[in-house]
């Protein structure tokens, strides 16, 4: 029986989610300043939190607890929504924040492949056992909100460490920047600034819930730097 809730549940999820996808203008924008090689970090977070908020959206459509087996989220759902979903994301942000990352490393000059962070499957157990932990589906059901899109942004952010440090490793020095958006929180304040790679906070890369700070990083002018002379090239 869970596993026909699952599958309705999913093609219905799916079909909202491309449809919602395929009418923003958001994503029609970045995808426009890709093409025309004008698109930056900045419009990668900018489609992740799109993609996160109308996967929320449409999963909510469906989600409910008149639609779950005695109004609960039960692990074989939950896993199988989650999993789902989420890669659907990590799918279409990865996909674009790799030919933005392509683009900007052929700017600086540099002949090197754009780094793809894992898909981050600790989270996704996090938010499924979040879930599948209330008595009352009801209770919990703020976790398909802005969680989802925090998670979302998040690959953004993985997406930039990765390449971050394969660059650094190679002898480069990329330089990240975080910007505050809106009314940002102390932590966030405190975070905000350009960094050298070895002189960057350790919470550079990480996020609260509804926090829209914008991580961006430039992978420099393509020059290295022999570890021995320390002569650049």
């Amino acid at each position: 029986m869970d596993k026909d809730i699952v599958i309705d549940l999913l093609k219905s999820i799916d079909g909202s989610f491309k449809d919602k996808n395929s009418k923003s203008k958001v994503l029609k924008k970045d995808i426009e300043l890709l093409k025309n090689e004008k698109a930056t970090y900045k419009e990668v977070n900018d489609l992740a939190i799109e993609v996160g908020q109308n996967l929320s959206q449409s999963i909510n459509e469906f989600v409910t607890a008149e639609s779950l087996p005695n109004e609960k989220m039960y692990f074989n759902i939950s896993n199988r929504l989650m999993n789902h979903t989420l890669k659907n994301n990590y799918d279409i942000v990865t996909g674009y924040a790799s030919d933005v990352q392509n683009q900007l490393n052929q700017a600086a000059n540099l002949h090197l492949k754009a780094q793809v962070p894992d898909f981050n499957q600790e989270k996704v157990k996090g938010l499924v056992e979040r879930l599948t932990a209330a008595e009352s589906f009801d209770d919990i059901k703020w976790i398909l909100d802005e969680p989802l899109v925090t998670f979302t942004q998040s690959i953004v952010d993985d997406t930039i460490q990765k390449n971050v440090e394969f660059q650094s490793n190679v002898g480069l020095k990329p330089r990240i920047t975080r910007t505050v958006v809106g009314k940002p929180c102390d932590w966030c304040k405190n975070l905000a600034g350009s960094y050298s790679y070895n002189d960057a906070p350790d919470d550079i890369y990480r996020r609260h819930e509804r926090c829209h700070c914008i991580v961006d990083y430039n992978p420099g002018d393509g020059r290295k730097q022999n570890v021995w002379t320390k002569n650049w090239k």
